[in-house]
């Protein structure tokens, strides 16, 4: 069988790459295609752009490089029609997935396309569902309500299996190391998250740590594909480490984590967070009922449906507020606890499956 994977960020390359290697275990002569990025490129996924040149997210980014992103579909389209691949495969990526999977449906009608890790359609744009389950063959969902949810509009969903819990089960099910003196900042991957978020991150351990009259180091962990020069005018006098976030959340004693996977990760790893999420306008999160019909922002909290960790988004993610709620989990052992105690509840509900093993079982199973 012939795949092509389309992956535009770097946790998605990462998603795909393990996929890849179900894959092949399953078809020793598949061939493999796609966007995306090192992970992929390791398993032998043969790349006509790297994620690195796609990961543009809010408007001014989009505006600004428009025609970067008018490149990378006309890459992705030639692609496609070269390859002419027996299964597309969309990992994440929403605006840019839908769009090619658009083209692939028009112009490749043989080839069956497969949505794993689907779009949000749960937390906002829930008319986007209708779009997926039409153009999808299969949509391979990551979060145990999505089959019910798509259920809801007549639409068939397989949960897959969390990756991402798939992924640390190693970590998180070892032995758990000793909390070190460290608070561990993950401010994102985009350079406009780390812009935006980490000077406030850090204001906001350097004033917990002052209230707590504690001595810890804090430690930024460092995105892949950016370069160390661009935290310098926000990381000041701090270390940032490349690579190891999995490292630093396994030995902190808490976490300020900008809002995504790397919530979920913090919790599967049991270190004890503050969430925090920036919007440019800020007062947008006044109409959250109406664009975001979730009451909770952030995926562990969205998995459990109640508030396992405090979310300081848009106007409430202030130093004042993060340091606060960073302050109480480093001072108040009651309050560190229950928040473990909801880590547990989410490991359940995510359950013990093997996330990339399983997409790939069906995938092979449909191409029969």
């Amino acid at each position: 069988m012939h795949y092509f994977l389309l992956a535009g960020e770097a946790s998605g390359d990462i998603h795909a790459a393990a996929l890849v290697r179900q894959l092949r275990q399953a078809d020793p002569e598949a061939r493999f295609a796609g966007l995306g990025g090192d992970a992929m490129r390791e398993e032998g996924v043969v790349l006509y752009q790297d994620y690195r040149k796609m990961a543009y997210m809010a408007v001014v980014a989009v505006l600004t490089h428009i025609g970067d992103i008018r490149r990378n579909f006309r890459i992705a389209r030639e692609a496609l029609l070269k390859e002419q691949p027996d299964a597309l495969i969309l990992i994440d990526y929403p605006s840019f997935n839908l769009r090619m999977a658009a083209f692939c449906r028009k112009h490749l009608p043989h080839t069956k396309i497969f949505y794993y890790i689907p779009p949000k359609a749960w937390a906002w744009k829930r008319r986007r569902v209708h779009k997926i389950a039409r153009l999808c063959d299969e949509v391979l969902g990551i979060f145990p309500f999505e089959p019910a949810f798509y259920a809801q509009y007549g639409y068939r969903c397989t949960y897959a299996g969390n990756p991402t819990a798939t992924a640390l089960r190693p970590l998180s099910e070892g032995a758990q190391p000793a909390r070190e003196h460290l608070i561990a900042i993950l401010p994102g991957s985009r350079r406009s998250e780390i812009s935006n978020c980490l000077p406030k991150m850090i204001a906001a351990a350097e004033e917990a740590l002052k209230r707590t009259q504690q001595q810890a180091e804090i430690v930024v962990a460092g995105a892949p594909g950016i370069e160390e020069e661009f935290y310098a005018p926000y990381a000041r006098k701090y270390k940032v480490r490349f690579g190891a976030a999995h490292e630093l959340l396994l030995h902190a004693q808490a976490a300020v984590v900008n809002s995504g996977t790397a919530t979920l990760e913090a919790a599967l790893l049991r270190c004890p967070q503050v969430p925090v999420y920036h919007l440019t306008c800020g007062w947008i999160a006044h109409l959250r009922p109406v664009l975001f019909p979730s009451p909770y922002f952030t995926l562990p909290n969205i998995i459990l449906q109640r508030e396992a960790v405090r979310e300081k988004i848009a106007y409430r993610f202030t130093v004042e507020e993060v340091a606060g709620e960073l302050t109480r989990l480093l001072s108040d052992e009651t309050y560190r606890q229950a928040q473990l105690s909801d880590y547990e509840a989410i490991r359940t509900k995510l359950g013990t499956g093997d996330a990339p093993a399983t997409a790939s079982a069906i995938i092979t199973k449909s191409l029969k």
